[in-house]
């Protein structure tokens, strides 16, 4: 479903998504089409549930939004480190 979409069905709750289309320009990311997952009325709850699930799949892009929200405005981060070297 496209954020228009989910938004229309699912007013004023906090989501967790996955994004199943997305590509990312300029530091930005652009999510085309979204998979919901699950819903919620609580931040807290849903952001525990986007924990859990990113553990058992870390290769998942999963997101937690509010539908209040009107654009998806997701910057991408470049995480830097040291990897352990075997």
């Amino acid at each position: 479903m496209t954020w228009k979409d989910i938004r229309r069905n699912f007013p004023h709750q906090w989501l967790l998504l996955e994004a199943l289309d997305a590509y990312s320009e300029q530091g930005k990311r652009t999510v085309k089409q979204l998979a919901v997952i699950s819903t919620f009325h609580d931040s807290i709850v849903a952001m525990k549930a986007y924990a859990k699930l990113h553990h058992e799949a870390p290769v998942r892009e999963l997101y937690v939004f509010h539908t209040d929200r009107e654009q998806l405005d997701i910057h991408e981060r470049r995480w830097l480190g040291i990897r352990g070297q075997q």
